[in-house]
């Protein structure tokens, strides 16, 4: 858990799954699991077990303990849509976030078809014709091949839709089809050793295209390659596009484009 988490588009980290499996291309230099497997077999560590997936139920009820309001990024150490998570826990998570609604929650998969069919059936037994605005639900993209995400996100009931193109490893065209009822998009260049480049004009045209669909956009970073395609390391590549940083939110009212 992350009280304070260094994501540029959150406040903290809540993690009752952690570890995962690689799906497509953008999990190839997965930072979590480049993390957790430091700590495989210190005893006692949360990570004692590297990256194996492992339920926390004890971890549940830890956004009620946080009085403040925050933007909770869910799983951050995992995909809470993986096929190994049993479906009774997945509810038991959306519970929590019903109800401790006070905060904001961030859920992020690559799972996209899962979790589009899970929140049908979740919605319709609990006779909600959608998931509430203080939980936003996403999905991961990271490049054209896997845009299909997107259509299920777009068929998944939730009052705010989100995608994270990050690491953005190749073009993707958002036209205004492809961004109806999303309401906001994270683009990141990938970090670390092995990073793959981010073209300066694959994030560009994203922009272009959100502002032009009245989408929020947040640009995260450049990753390890700054905008002339040099190898520099991600704090020196920062995080600064057209000379600017772009932090746009949505609102969790109408979903429309929130400038911070």
């Amino acid at each position: 858990m992350a009280l304070n988490s260094n994501i540029e588009w959150t406040d903290a980290t809540w993690n009752p799954v952690t570890g995962c499996t690689k799906i497509s291309p953008g999990c190839k230099h997965c930072y979590a699991e480049r993390f957790a497997e430091r700590f495989r077999g210190v005893p006692g560590h949360p990570f004692e077990q590297g990256f194996d997936l492992k339920l926390w139920p004890e971890r549940l009820g830890l956004p009620f303990l946080w009085k403040q309001p925050k933007r909770i990024f869910v799983n951050s150490m995992s995909d809470l849509f993986h096929k190994a998570v049993p479906d009774d826990f997945i509810a038991q998570v959306f519970q929590t976030m019903l109800a401790a609604n006070h905060h904001i929650y961030q859920v992020l998969t690559k799972r996209s078809e899962r979790m589009m069919m899970w929140v049908q059936a979740f919605c319709k037994q609990a006779k909600m014709t959608s998931i509430p605005p203080h939980i936003w639900l996403g999905v991961s993209v990271e490049s054209e091949e896997y845009v299909s995400r997107m259509r299920d996100l777009q068929r998944t009931p939730a009052a705010i839709r989100f995608l994270s193109i990050e690491p953005l490893i190749g073009p993707v065209n958002l036209n205004k089809s492809r961004l109806k009822g999303i309401h906001w998009v994270i683009v990141g260049g990938e970090s670390g050793p092995e990073a793959r480049p981010m073209r300066p004009d694959w994030a560009q045209q994203i922009r272009q295209q959100c502002h032009a669909s009245k989408v929020a956009f947040f640009f995260k970073q450049w990753g390890a390659y700054n905008a002339y395609g040099e190898f520099v390391g991600k704090k020196a590549a920062g995080r600064e596009l057209n000379g600017k940083f772009w932090d746009e939110m949505p609102s969790i009212k109408t979903g429309e484009l929130l400038c911070r």
